[in-house]
């Protein structure tokens, strides 16, 4: 047998003509199949439910659509509501999804995770850039995704401060202040008590650089000392609660109740997969 396997030969001479044509129909027509962006999906899931309009999330109209056309394919979303904004009738729609798939809690609230997407795509679209947020680690004693842990490592590599964890991940009901930010994966609190006020604008500054939505909090704003809160962007382990937070960010909110505007340093809001390819 000769060491480079023809595969026309094969078909051709091995299978029926039907059988061979089935084979190659079916390539040809994977190949062809629509990219849908995971890394878009996932902001726009964030992004788009907080907004007052219908507006899309820069870029990830396309892929959106994709999804939602799937959606209403398998008879989750009507099919009104394929227009590439991933608002809440698209989230109800997508978490109806994923408790089809016997997914619960928080990974079936709507937030398209990676297993979820591909089984949705499937002979639909081709899933690009993936996301995933890493195993389930500690940092400082803290529960966290390694993703987040990455990111935290380099944030304080950037700013020069070394961040003391308060308060980690997956730690649903640890507070009550919390509103439930920190129930899934993404969220950290760090303490800045000990912090000048030059540290504590570098490492908010930093860890916005690296794909945080992070602010500054004061005991003014609340019953809790001085404290940086930063939720990582695109982790698909968010909680209900922290994906808002990332959406209020976006529209330049403070992520507190009151809706205020952003008081932090002003960077151009990226995720941890731009900045790194960055780099």
């Amino acid at each position: 047998m000769p060491d480079r396997f023809d595969r026309r030969h094969f078909l051709t001479v091995v299978l029926p003509t039907a059988a061979a044509a089935t084979v190659l129909a079916s390539g040809t027509a994977s190949a062809a199949l629509p990219n849908a962006n995971m890394e878009k999906i996932v902001l726009a899931a964030q992004c788009d439910p907080v907004k007052e309009g219908t507006g899309i999330t820069p870029g990830a109209g396309p892929s959106v659509t994709l999804v939602e056309q799937a959606l209403v394919d398998r008879g989750f979303l009507a099919a009104q509501y394929v227009d590439g904004h991933f608002g809440t009738a698209t989230r109800s729609a997508y978490a109806k999804w994923q408790e089809s798939l016997g997914y619960s809690g928080l990974a079936a609230n709507g937030l398209p995770g990676r297993a979820s997407l591909l089984a949705l795509g499937e002979g639909r679209f081709n899933l690009t850039r993936p996301l995933t947020p890493g195993s389930r680690t500690t940092y400082q004693g803290f529960p966290f995704n390694q993703r987040t842990v990455d990111m935290l490592k380099e944030a304080a590599k950037l700013s020069g401060v070394s961040p003391v964890v308060e308060q980690g991940s997956y730690s649903p009901g640890n507070d009550p202040t919390s509103a439930g930010t920190h129930d899934g994966g993404g969220a950290v609190d760090i303490d800045a008590e000990a912090l000048n006020g030059t540290q504590r604008t570098a490492l908010v500054t930093a860890l916005r650089k690296v794909g945080f939505a992070a602010w500054l909090r004061s005991p003014s704003q609340g019953n809790w000392p001085w404290h940086i809160h930063a939720i990582a962007i695109n982790d698909t382990d968010l909680s209900t609660p922290a994906q808002k937070q990332v959406g209020s960010y976006y529209l330049g909110r403070n992520g507190l109740a009151n809706n205020g505007p952003d008081d932090g340093p002003q960077v151009t809001k990226v995720t941890w997969e731009d900045y790194k390819r960055a780099q």
